[in-house]
């Protein structure tokens, strides 16, 4: 697919600030779903201060980390564990905000900064990797200032964890899939913790189809991953889609 046919395919009105950026560069660059219009789509929902202190947990290649930076002029922390941070730096300065966005490689589990360091926390496509448990969002919430913020945008499941799949979900099923968890199951989770306000558990709007049609395109120029594609398409939207949770600190 030539460049122009990319640009055009993953140009969606819904996603304004995501359409100004070079749809190769995105696509070279994947891991999940499209990882601007998530991003997007949870800043939708979860306001950010120019000058705020972002922790990007789980940011991958960065990608959702230089997108805050350049479009809502936060400082961000990019934190993985799995990519190197000096290939996340490389594409940090190629984008031209080194000054602030800044790479670290550390477990979600063993972060390595203050108490009330940041203003909020941003996970797009990760946080339901490590943040099942119910000793997570405590965690967390101490590396965050009295009244921050922390939202996460990731795949996720309108109904109960223990319902019986349908078979094309069942063919696909696998440990990861368990934590593809519905709204109302996080809400309860952290709101249980007596420690957050949540302000936000919904089903991102549009989260399946654009997820689905992102699939469609990168296996268009080679780069899908055809079992989501599959079950997504089957699904329908009637199970699947992403899950969106804000919360504030009390």
């Amino acid at each position: 697919m030539a460049g122009e046919l990319l640009r055009e395919a993953l140009t969606l009105d819904r996603y304004p600030r995501s359409n100004t950026y070079d749809q190769q560069w995105v696509v070279d660059n994947l891991m999940g779903p499209h990882p601007l219009w998530c991003t997007e789509s949870l800043l939708q929902v979860m306001p950010l201060r120019p000058g705020t202190r972002v922790l990007d947990l789980g940011c991958g290649t960065a990608l959702s980390s230089i997108f805050l930076a350049r479009e809502y002029d936060v400082d961000v922390w990019a934190a993985d564990l799995w990519v190197d941070p000096t290939e996340n730096w490389q594409r940090i300065e190629d984008a031209g905000v080194a000054g602030r966005v800044h790479p670290i490689r550390s477990d979600a589990r063993r972060l390595p900064f203050a108490r009330g360091f940041f203003d909020a926390v941003v996970s797009v496509g990760s946080y339901h990797y490590f943040g099942t448990g119910v000793d997570y969002l405590p965690y967390l919430a101490e590396l965050v200032r009295p009244g921050g913020t922390i939202g996460f945008i990731s795949p996720g499941i309108r109904t109960a964890p223990d319902f019986t799949p349908p078979p094309y979900l069942a063919n696909r099923w696998a440990p990861d899939l368990g934590t593809w968890l519905p709204p109302d199951w996080w809400q309860d989770l952290w709101e249980r913790t007596n420690l957050v306000t949540v302000v936000t558990a919904d089903f991102a709007p549009n989260g399946w189809d654009d997820w689905l049609h992102w699939l469609q395109t990168c296996a268009q120029v080679g780069r899908g991953y055809e079992p989501d594609e599959q079950m997504l398409q089957a699904d329908q939207g009637n199970l699947l889609g992403l899950t969106r949770v804000v919360a504030h600190l009390k």
